[in-house]
């Protein structure tokens, strides 16, 4: 994370880049597209994506089964993702051990964003995509946001458009590319390829796609459910682009020290995970329609029928896994010494890769803690709903819908005064140069905290 001295030439086009990018996000209304054409363009391809998602019986499920040993739910074909059942232990939050199902996609997908100049503004080419678990169907996604099994083509369907400026880029193009987590409580050691690429004047928009400024991104990134999950974590891996954000000096603890509490918490966390057959699971049962907790908590696993007329498949059914409760994420903010700075949970979950990554200031369920004592709900809970009506930011996003059904959760950011949060071994005041230098590497930052990063540099 210690800025290092690179090649002059590097510098420069680092430099260019983020200069791009600022009169990107500065662009009036114009550019490809106005603000009125985007959402006349928006709400067009709402009525032109029409999708049915009706929920079935596990027993309806084409090409899924129970498997008969394990009772791990898997595709015939032996791809895409299985749910199977995880028995963790863990020094982290108010519960030590528990069993859970966890859906297992080892498969590492391709998320990509295409940048493209138009009269010296880049534009980014996003999708309307519609997903079987959004609340509304159609929301904005990356250019490309396909599984391996997709772009193979394993289930059969059509090619996936763009994905060779991905796979095959012109050398110099790549602007950012690395491989992030998704959410650690639900996906065991799910990682996506996270990618934004420069391309010429030889990509063109095709008919559920448009080519929008940055300063169009971050204003939808204000609406409740248009921005979905995938096009938030790449968004995040752009270079920070804001002069405020840029400053070396002046941050709380050195990079070194911020590297070394990361790596310490790591170390020092015990995490022990067991992959177990679904059917051991304690405390979950298996009915017709649903796997789920026996006390109604957490989530349930949903089989579902799909009828869609802008995917590669135009049906198919799967498993879905459905929480109970809509979930928060908050980002505390504070500046220090004129430098703004974040603070971020070191946070253990059961299907990190690496243990430990960095979330938000508060990340859970309500809903999970209401049976609880209140010394064992998640600490700065109580400031943040203390606080929420003072939120510089507090919008209802979606998490995935390709695996995910109606899962939202309250993104929220506050500002907060100098004297409160106070930092503990699990919390550190990280400054935003810091957070955009983790981000350009792996598995430091989990994606809830990506989104609230996008979010924070749309204000």
């Amino acid at each position: 994370m210690t800025p290092t001295t690179a090649p002059a030439s590097a510098r420069g086009e680092e430099a260019d880049t983020l200069a791009a990018l600022a009169v990107s996000a500065a662009a009036v209304d114009g550019g490809v597209l106005s603000d009125v054409e985007l959402a006349a363009w928006l709400e067009d391809r709402r009525h032109t994506q029409p999708q049915r998602v009706e929920r079935v019986p596990f027993a309806e499920l084409d090409g899924w089964r129970f498997e008969r040993d394990t009772g791990d739910l898997r595709h015939a074909s032996g791809r895409f993702f299985a749910v199977h059942g995880l028995r963790v232990r863990s020094d982290f939050g108010p519960v030590p051990a528990w069993d859970q199902p966890i859906i297992d996609q080892p498969e590492i997908g391709i998320l990509g964003i295409a940048v493209r100049d138009f009269g010296g503004v880049p534009h980014l080419l996003m999708q309307a995509k519609s997903e079987p678990g959004n609340v509304n169907g159609m929301q904005l996604s990356p250019t490309v946001q396909a599984t391996k099994s997709n772009y193979l083509r394993v289930h059969g369907g059509s090619a996936v458009a763009y994905l060779d400026c991905f796979r095959s880029p012109e050398p110099g193009a790549v602007v950012a590319d690395v491989l992030q987590s998704e959410q650690g409580s639900w996906f065991l050691r799910k990682r996506n390829r996270n990618m934004i690429v420069r391309v010429g004047p030889q990509v063109e928009a095709g008919e559920d796609f448009a080519w929008l400024t940055l300063r169009q991104v971050n204003m939808l990134l204000q609406q409740d459910n248009v921005v979905n999950m995938d096009a938030r974590t790449v968004l995040s891996c752009l270079p920070d682009w804001r002069a405020d954000a840029a400053a070396v000096t002046g941050s709380l603890h050195s990079d070194t020290e911020v590297r070394s509490w990361i790596t310490r918490r790591r170390a020092e966390h015990e995490v022990s995970v067991t992959p177990i057959g679904l059917a051991r699971t304690e405390g979950w049962r298996r009915g017709p329609h649903t796997v789920s907790h026996v006390d109604g908590r957490h989530f349930s696993v949903v089989a579902v029928d799909v009828v869609s007329g802008r995917r590669e498949v135009a049906a198919w059914s799967q498993p879905l896994v459905e929480p109970h409760g809509t979930g928060i994420a908050a980002l505390f903010v504070r500046r220090i010494e004129g430098v703004p700075h974040v603070l971020l949970r070191a946070r253990a979950e059961a299907g990190f890769l690496s243990v430990v990554e960095l979330g938000p200031t508060v990340q859970c369920t309500l809903e999970n803690y209401s049976h609880l004592p209140r010394k064992s709900w998640p600490p700065y809970l109580d400031e943040l709903l203390d606080r929420r009506d003072k939120a510089v930011y507090d919008v209802l996003l979606s998490e995935e819908g390709g695996r995910f059904l109606n899962a939202q959760s309250h993104y929220v950011i506050v500002e907060v005064e100098d004297e409160t949060p106070l930092e503990s071994e699990e919390f550190r005041w990280v400054s935003l140069r810091q957070v955009d230098e983790l981000l350009r590497h792996s598995h430091n930052v989990n994606v809830q905290a990506r989104t609230l990063i996008a979010a924070l540099r749309s204000l």
